[in-house]
């Protein structure tokens, strides 16, 4: 072999083998659009909360906490040991929708009876929780904070973002499944 050859091939060897080294990243975030976005959320809570506390206590009714996050109190309560729907039932139900101001949302369309089967279907979080709560023959008040009603995006139609409900639930029916 030439030895200018071999020089060169020795050196693209060396050049070749060097350890390659990080890149470093064009623009550095510090998080504070989330640390921003967690403090808005924060405080869009307690405002709610603190709607939801005012409503309860003007309220004659006796509102309960559930471990899901909102807060419901008995129309007609059934006292008898009867089953409450568990996943795959299909459960019958009647329910008006409101404001925390007592307004019904829909009120030129007469709401039907609704059909569901137990976590088979799509419901927003907080009716799908508060209807296990529930027998066949009990009516229901519930208060769902935004984040278990319509949430962020509401229903797109009268319901905005953000916005806490009051649902008043009736069980018609229960079908086991």
């Amino acid at each position: 072999m030439k030895p200018t050859l071999f020089f060169i091939l020795t050196f693209l060897i060396f050049v070749s083998c060097k350890p390659s080294e990080a890149r470093r990243p064009l623009s550095n975030n510090s998080g504070s659009f989330i640390d921003s976005s967690i403090e808005r959320n924060k405080q869009l809570n307690n405002r709610e909360y603190a709607q939801i506390e005012v409503y309860i206590q003007d309220s004659e009714k006796p509102f309960q906490s559930s471990e899901y996050g909102f807060w419901y109190a008995y129309n007609i309560q059934i006292e008898t040991d009867t089953q409450t729907p568990k996943f795959g039932d299909l459960v019958h139900y009647d329910f008006v929708l409101k404001t925390l101001e007592g307004q019904v949302i829909y009120p030129d369309k007469k709401l039907e009876t609704q059909r569901y089967y137990i976590d088979q279907q799509e419901l927003f979080s907080g009716l799908r929780e508060g209807l296990k709560l529930m027998k066949e023959g009990e009516s229901i008040t519930f208060i769902f904070p935004s984040q278990k009603a319509y949430g962020y995006y509401g229903d797109e139609n009268k319901i905005g973002s953000n916005v806490p409900v009051i649902c008043d639930v009736s069980l018609l029916k229960l079908t086991n499944n």
